[in-house]
C-alpha cells in the first residue's frame, strides 16, 4: 500500500488592526491513495472522497449572506450605567437606535434608565441586571434581549474593572485580583460566546465590538500591572474570534475592537495621585460624553455599509496622541485641565 500525502504550507499573515487577514496554516492540495494488490481499498478510496465531499457540503451550509442592516438598531451594551457606556447609550439613542443598559445592580440599571430617558426624551431604552461574569446571567441577558428588540445589531463589551485600585502587584490583594482578571477577561469570553450564538441564528447577523484600554498595545500599565495584562488579551481574543469565524467560514458576524482612549471616568480619575499620571490625563483624556459623540457614528457606518471586514476604530490615534503631547511641551497647552499638575 502506497500513501502520498501532498500538502502545500501557508505561513499565517499577521492581522492588520483594521483589515485583519487570516490564511489557514495548512492546506491540502492533493491528496491520493493508490491500493495495489485487490480491489476492496478503492471502496476506502471512494468512502474517504464522499466523506471529504461531505465535510465541505456541512462547512460551506454555516455561511449565510447576511440580510442588509438598515436603522434603527438595536443595541446592546454592558456595563453601561455610568462613564463611556452610558455616554455611548445616550449617543445612540439620539441616532434614534433602540438600546439595552446593563449592570450588575438592578438599582444603577433603574437609575440610569430614568435618566437616558429624561435625557434624550426616548422611551425605547431598557435595562437588566447582568454580571458579565456569570455564564446564567449573560444567557438571561441574550433573553431579555430577544424578548424585547428580537435580535441585536449591534453588541459592544464594554464591561470592565481595576478594582479601583492603583498599586504595585506585590501589594494587590486577592480579592482585587479575581475582581479584575473574571470581569476583564472571563466575563468578555461569556458575552463573547453568547453574543456570537445568538447572532448566528440571525437573518440580519451581527456586529460585536470588544472595548480596548490601557495596555492593550503592549506597553507597560505599571500601578494596574493585572488591568494592562487583561486589556491586552482583549486584542488577542478578538484576533482569534475573527480567525475561528473565518475558518467556519461564517459571513453574517464579525467581532470588532474599538478604542475610547483615555476617558475621564470615575475608574481613571481614581489613579490620579502622581506627577506623571496627572500630565496624561490633562493631555490626552477627554470626557465620555466627546468620545461617544465621535465612536457611535463610526460604529454606525459599519452595518450600514454592508462592510463585510472587522475593524478597530480609536478615538486616541498615534498622531493626536503625539501632536497633543508636543502642543504641551512647546506651548503649554492643556495644562490643568482636569487635575491641578505640581
Amino acid at each position: 500500500m502506497a500513501i502520498i500525502v501532498t500538502t502545500t504550507a501557508y505561513t499565517p499573515i499577521a492581522p492588520f488592526h483594521r483589515q485583519p487577514t487570516y490564511q489557514i496554516f495548512a492546506k491540502c492540495s492533493f491528496l491520493t491513495l493508490n491500493f495495489a494488490g485487490n480491489r476492496k481499498p478503492m471502496k476506502h478510496k471512494l468512502n474517504l472522497q464522499n466523506s471529504l465531499v461531505s465535510t465541505k457540503a456541512s462547512s460551506s451550509s454555516v455561511a449565510q449572506a447576511p440580510e442588509p442592516m438598515v436603522p434603527p438598531y438595536n443595541v446592546l451594551i454592558t456595563g453601561s450605567t455610568k462613564g463611556i457606556g452610558y455616554a455611548l447609550a445616550k449617543e445612540f439613542l439620539k441616532a434614534n437606535d433602540n438600546v439595552i443598559i446593563c449592570s450588575r445592580s438592578d438599582e444603577r440599571v433603574q437609575s440610569a434608565l430614568e435618566r437616558l430617558q429624561s435625557e434624550s426624551g426616548k422611551l425605547h431604552v431598557w435595562g437588566k441586571k447582568c454580571d458579565v461574569r456569570n455564564g446564567d446571567d449573560v444567557k438571561k441577558l441574550v433573553a431579555f434581549a430577544q424578548e424585547k428588540l428580537k435580535y441585536i445589531d449591534i453588541w459592544i463589551n464594554n464591561a470592565g474593572s481595576n478594582a479601583y485600585s492603583y498599586k504595585p502587584l506585590a501589594e494587590a490583594s486577592d480579592e482585587d485580583l479575581v475582581e479584575v482578571v473574571s470581569t476583564n477577561t472571563l466575563g468578555l469570553m461569556i458575552c463573547c460566546r453568547e453574543a456570537i450564538k445568538m447572532m448566528l441564528n440571525q437573518p440580519r447577523g451581527g456586529h460585536i465590538f470588544n472595548i480596548d484600554g490601557a495596555g492593550s498595545d503592549g506597553r507597560p500599565t505599571p500601578r494596574f500591572a493585572a488591568y494592562g495584562a487583561t486589556k491586552r488579551s482583549v486584542v488577542h481574543l478578538t484576533k482569534s474570534l475573527q480567525a475561528e469565524l473565518m475558518m467556519q467560514d461564517v459571513k453574517n458576524v464579525m467581532v470588532h475592537n474599538l478604542s475610547p482612549g483615555m476617558v475621564t471616568t470615575d475608574l481613571l480619575m481614581s489613579g490620579a495621585n502622581t506627577k506623571q499620571a496627572k500630565f496624561f490625563i490633562n493631555v490626552l483624556a477627554e470626557p465620555a460624553e466627546v468620545v461617544a459623540e465621535y465612536l457611535v457614528p463610526n460604529i454606525r457606518s459599519i452595518p450600514s455599509n454592508g462592510s463585510a471586514k472587522p475593524t478597530y476604530i480609536r478615538f486616541l490615534t498615534g498622531l493626536k496622541a503625539y501632536s497633543q503631547i508636543f502642543s504641551r511641551l512647546a506651548f503649554g497647552a492643556r495644562r490643568n485641565r482636569y487635575v491641578v499638575e505640581d
